[in-house]
């Protein structure tokens, strides 16, 4: 069966959706993180949720897993090269959620 292609907000969805990824993303612009780092970084994300959400975007190609041959092992999660493609979406979405939330709250303020 030929599946037919995805509407293209449909596939970022499928990407990058859910609550954490946008925010593991944000965090990797900024610098290569190990998992320590990106669970004090999103407090909120539960072990498993991070891991799952880091083996997605792995798979997905977005972000690169380092393993140091080091004891104990030392992992590292950074922005892939293709991943650095979604530094601009992800600057894009981070303006508009400013303007947004300083709309709301104007309105809330008059």
């Amino acid at each position: 069966m030929i599946h037919q292609l995805e509407c293209p907000v449909e596939t970022i969805i499928h990407v990058l959706g859910g609550k954490w990824k946008p925010m593991i993303l944000w965090h990797l612009i900024q610098s290569n993180k190990r998992f320590n780092d990106l669970e004090k970084l999103i407090p909120d994300v539960s072990q498993k949720m991070l891991s799952q959400h880091l083996r997605d975007l792995e798979r997905e190609g977005i972000i690169d897993r380092t393993v140091y041959p080091t004891v104990p092992p030392k992992v590292e999660y950074s922005l892939s090269e293709y991943g650095k493609t979604l530094i601009p979406v992800s600057e894009v979405m981070c303006a508009w959620g400013e303007n947004h939330n300083k709309r709301n709250y104007e309105e809330s303020a008059s």
